[in-house]
């Protein structure tokens, strides 16, 4: 009898044709809900994971599930403790996605000091004056400061010091050196000395909420936030303050508090702040990356090896 793979959400084709072309059969599942996922899961021995909610209920509805393979690098909606007790293995893929939130963070970046949607909407109202009205920046020069110096903060610094010629400050409490950037003793140094503050940290229980009035009031009122890692690590409410006093000179999110934000979200009444989608690690080519790695990932659990990037062993 072939092992089932259940889908919450589809992945992209490649990664489907790994795991067909190895005996493998695809169940597609109903939504993200626990409650669905929990009732889909049954029958399978394998989930492939991206949004949704992963918890207890998930893990112990089926005893025969094996692994939960993370489509992307975050795992932070996956319950660690409940698999490993339960001896199920947890992949998650640091690498694939990389290079595309990388580069996402630098046309936010580019966004922020061009004024780049202002400028596009005041041309198609029929305000050409604008150019004149809104002067921008240039990004030589000015300094960006990267909170979390791991795999994409250092992408981020690589391509925005060598491609545009900024000074690179950092923080992060497990690195002390790093070549091409300034290390900061703390967050609140970092935060007075930026241009520009790059989010790059993950959600746990010592990252969420970190960002808030307090460190927004340590920043320059003409510095820019910018948040591409997890919606969490920012206290919205007092984000939509300091825009709104004019703290900071305006922020680009990638990610929210709450996905998608409400409709009647203080975000989306301010002009200083540039939003998109949470999907800078949905190009293409990242997508495929991130979903055939996951099918190996599966695919090694299930034939009896371990796999690359492990969270937690199972049995």
């Amino acid at each position: 009898m072939k092992q089932k793979v259940l889908l919450p959400q589809d992945i992209a084709k490649p990664g489907r044709d790994y795991l067909l072309e190895r005996g493998y059969e695809l169940k597609m599942g109903r939504g993200i809900s626990e409650e669905l996922i929990a009732e889909d899961v049954r029958g399978c021995s394998a989930i492939i994971a991206r949004l949704g909610a992963f918890g207890k209920r998930v893990i112990e509805a089926e005893p025969g599930l094996r692994v939960i393979a993370r489509h992307g690098a975050g795992y932070d909606n996956i319950d660690i403790e409940a698999a490993k007790q339960a001896g199920i293995w947890v992949t998650f893929d640091p690498v694939s996605n990389g290079n595309a939130v990388a580069e996402h963070c630098i046309a936010l970046l580019l966004a922020c000091g061009k004024n780049l949607p202002v400028m596009d909407r005041a041309v198609r109202s029929g305000n050409f004056a604008v150019r004149n009205q809104r002067p921008t920046m240039e990004l030589s020069g000015k300094v960006l400061g990267i909170a979390g110096f791991g795999r994409i903060g250092r992408l981020v610094a690589q391509k925005a010091g060598d491609g545009l010629g900024m000074e690179i400050a950092a923080y992060d409490p497990y690195v002390k050196e790093a070549k091409g950037a300034r290390m900061t003793e703390t967050l609140e140094e970092l935060l007075e000395v930026s241009d520009f503050v790059s989010i790059h940290m993950p959600s746990t229980e010592e990252t969420r909420g970190m960002f808030g009035m307090e460190q927004f009031k340590r920043m320059k009122g003409t510095a820019w936030l910018i948040n591409a890692a997890r919606g969490e690590l920012v206290k919205e409410n007092e984000l939509i303050g300091a825009l709104s006093q004019g703290v900071i000179a305006g922020a680009a999110l990638d990610v929210f508090e709450k996905e998608p934000p409400k409709k009647d979200s203080g975000l989306f009444q301010l002009e200083n702040v540039i939003l998109s989608p949470h999907n800078a690690a949905l190009t293409k080519e990242a997508m495929e990356r991130m979903a055939v790695t996951a099918a190996k990932a599966v695919d090694d659990v299930l034939s009896g090896r371990k796999p690359q990037f492990v969270v937690a062993e199972g049995k």
